[in-house]
């Protein structure tokens, strides 16, 4: 693909998107579409997730945090679906409710149900530490729109790292209640963590443009074992699930959130309010 030399606001948006499209700002190949969709599918797909909890926290507070957190990711997937979108004569709605199961590319450990707060917390933290590696690194990209979207998610996921690591203390360090449901939480969602470092078929071709999964695994390492050995808790030894979410292969679960999240859009085609 061309790429721009006109530089992008790092207040990205989906709608900032579609005006600089109209405006002459180049078009995604095929290659790098599949690409951000992918990073899109991901963010969509935890925001569903985190939404499930409005009304539902242990706290008010928590209602608050967590339904920001999923407004963030929200935010982010907006923005990669449009650009992903832009190449195919696609919006983002059109991305989000109307593709099926095996079309969305999304890593399996981010439709993982919530279980209860712990699971959520653990799923959170694995998932925040990999977006920030990752974004920091996308900010480098030779493509000047994923960049520009990497730097804006990348102010909001340094606050989602640090929410989930003040839980994680506080719960590992807890009630003998907390330390028990927290360490079930790692276990949980331990065996998806695999699939977030391994060779992702859409980067492939795409050197300087996409971030190799595989080199993120090391920050990762630094990160998160040593976030778990502070909360008095163990890194799990429990075997990788299978993965496969970047080729359409989905957890049972998935379809059931994914009905949820398309009902009214499929319902009512069209339909503005």
């Amino acid at each position: 693909m061309r790429h721009t030399n006109r530089a992008i606001s790092t207040a990205v948006s989906a709608e900032t998107i579609e005006r600089e499209l109209e405006e002459g700002l180049d078009r995604p190949s095929d290659a790098v579409a599949r690409y951000a969709l992918g990073l899109g599918d991901d963010a969509l797909i935890l925001a569903q997730r985190l939404g499930e909890w409005i009304a539902h926290a242990p706290e008010l507070e928590e209602d608050v945090a967590l339904g920001n957190i999923g407004l963030d990711l929200l935010g982010h997937a907006r923005s990669f679906l449009t650009y992903a979108g832009s190449a195919w004569g696609l919006g983002e709605d059109d991305l989000a409710y109307f593709r099926d199961e095996h079309e969305f590319r999304n890593q399996q450990l981010f439709e993982r149900p919530n279980g209860d707060f712990a699971h959520t917390i653990a799923r959170q933290l694995f998932a925040s530490v990999y977006f920030d590696a990752l974004y920091r690194r996308l900010t480098s990209s030779a493509d000047a729109t994923l960049a520009a979207i990497a730097a804006k998610a990348l102010k909001e996921v340094e606050y989602h790292v640090d929410h989930s690591v003040q839980w994680v203390r506080r719960l590992g360090l807890g009630t003998d209640v907390s330390h028990v449901r927290m360490q079930a939480g790692l276990d949980a969602m331990w065996p998806f963590v695999d699939e977030l470092f391994r060779p992702d078929p859409s980067a492939a071709g795409l050197e300087g443009v996409a971030v190799p999964p595989e080199e993120l695994r090391d920050p990762f390492d630094r990160t998160v074992p040593a976030v778990i050995a502070e909360a008095g808790l163990r890194v799990p030894d429990i075997p990788a699930a299978r993965g496969g979410g970047r080729d359409g292969m989905h957890t049972e679960a998935f379809g059931h959130l994914l009905a949820e999240m398309q009902v009214l859009a499929r319902q009512h085609p069209g339909a503005t309010w």
